[in-house]
């Protein structure tokens, strides 16, 4: 199942969030599809000196995501995930359909 992964950590918090990003790149069950960082402002009343991850990862079971996700907390980053639907682009009339049933 696909996943937006987001982890939100002060920018203090650079190095320690990256060195488990590091680790967990290899976590079996988990596919990281493509990785960003927000370059501004994500969203209204975001904190200031705080950065924002994204990332577009595929998981097999619940474990993966909690062996994913745990390291990253440790190193003081706040990770929530958000289930996402893949719609191919021009499809979005097709899969509503699809759901509506």
């Amino acid at each position: 199942m696909k996943f937006l992964m987001f982890a939100m950590y002060d920018a203090a918090k650079t190095a320690d969030v990256a060195a488990a990003s590091d680790k967990i790149s290899s976590t079996p069950g988990l596919e990281i599809l493509g990785g960003y960082v927000c370059m501004g402002i994500p969203f209204p009343g975001f904190p200031e000196n705080t950065l924002l991850t994204v990332s577009v990862v595929e998981v097999e079971s619940s474990e993966a995501m909690a062996t994913a996700a745990y390291p990253l907390a440790l190193a003081g980053a706040t990770v929530w995930h958000v289930p996402v639907l893949e719609v191919a682009t021009g499809g979005g009339g097709e899969a509503e359909k699809k759901y509506r049933g």
